[in-house]
């Protein structure tokens, strides 16, 4: 979940993509990272309506438990055809000071996936912030790995919370295994997990199975790629807990995701229609039927679409 803003809104606020704001209605408040888009227009904003208090919710400063993008917007609907109001608001953004961040992602058996998402929920309202979506994995992977079904729980507060709660987290991720990798700061609120797990294929490679950041969650920026890319990590060992952004050598950043459902992102689009021929719509259904971007909820159609016209090659001229 985010809030879309044009980048130069977000320059005049001071705010990186990424970051999280407080949005704030007459009717209510959520907290979310904002996120730069050029085709967001000057003071306006936008975030998708399907983020309600089952993925995006948290603790208002007062102990009240914060709900979804609905909160903001009117109940208004049309007493005959039961059709909602536009969901349109004013709203004030301001940055979110909550410094201290956590973000643990997992594969989960398909049977177990949707229960631990639910119990994931249950705890939202111990932060400030806090967001639980499902991700998968489809199109065209690594090695052969098959597509599969993952929880990420996403939270931030002004203070780093209490082991019990981490712990509980990582139980319900599956990072509480002997074999999972440590390393805990209990004085500067730091805390990392990782697991990793054998394929049993061919070459018997490890492959993240999940992992937890606390305190500092920039390395997000690579570690994500091995674990929804599903790529070989054992040789890395125990730098999948180094802190910052900087990747070991040999791992890309994976770009920013466009399609949440099934973890397809920027990166792997582009180059998917740069081999894509035919009209716009010829080519994003092949896209859709390589990768499976925009094939579940429909929310990155647009974006697709923009691409999708974006990298559309140039007609030759005809001479006269």
């Amino acid at each position: 979940p985010v809030v879309q803003m044009n980048p130069q809104d977000m320059a005049r606020r001071q705010l990186k993509d990424g970051e999280l704001v407080h949005v704030t209605s007459k009717r209510g408040a959520i907290v979310l990272p904002a996120q730069g888009s050029s085709e967001i227009g000057m003071s306006q904003c936008f975030i998708a309506m399907h983020w309600g208090e089952e993925y995006l919710s948290g603790r208002s400063s007062i102990g009240e438990r914060l709900a979804g993008v609905n909160a903001l917007t009117t109940p208004a609907f049309c007493p005959d055809s039961k059709q909602p109001e536009l969901k349109h608001a004013i709203v004030k953004i301001l940055k979110a000071e909550l410094p201290w961040t956590l973000l643990a992602v997992a594969w989960l058996p398909d049977e177990s996936a949707l229960s631990t998402a639910q119990a994931l929920r249950t705890l939202m309202a111990e932060f400030p912030f806090a967001s639980c979506v499902p991700f998968g994995a489809g199109g065209a992977l690594a090695g052969g790995a098959t597509e599969r079904t993952g929880v990420l729980f996403r939270a931030a507060a002004d203070a780093a919370v209490s082991d019990a709660l981490l712990q509980r987290i990582e139980t319900l991720m599956g990072l509480t295994a002997p074999d999972t990798l440590r390393y805990a700061d209990a004085r500067h609120g730091q805390r990392r997990a990782a697991r990793l797990v054998r394929t049993g294929g061919e070459g018997n490679e490890a492959r993240l199975e999940g992992f937890l950041l606390a305190g500092d969650t920039r390395a997000e920026a690579w570690i994500r790629t091995l674990l929804q890319d599903q790529l070989p990590a054992q040789r890395f060992g125990r730098q999948l807990l180094r802190p910052g952004s900087d990747a070991p050598a040999g791992v890309a950043p994976r770009g920013k995701t466009i399609c949440s459902c099934f973890g397809v992102t920027e990166t792997a689009i582009a180059e998917q229609l740069a081999h894509c021929t035919g009209t716009d719509r010829e080519r994003l259904a092949t896209l859709q039927g390589a990768l499976k971007c925009g094939t579940n909820c429909g929310s990155c159609i647009p974006e697709l679409q923009r691409m999708v016209r974006a990298s559309a090659p140039e007609t030759a001229e005809v001479a006269p």
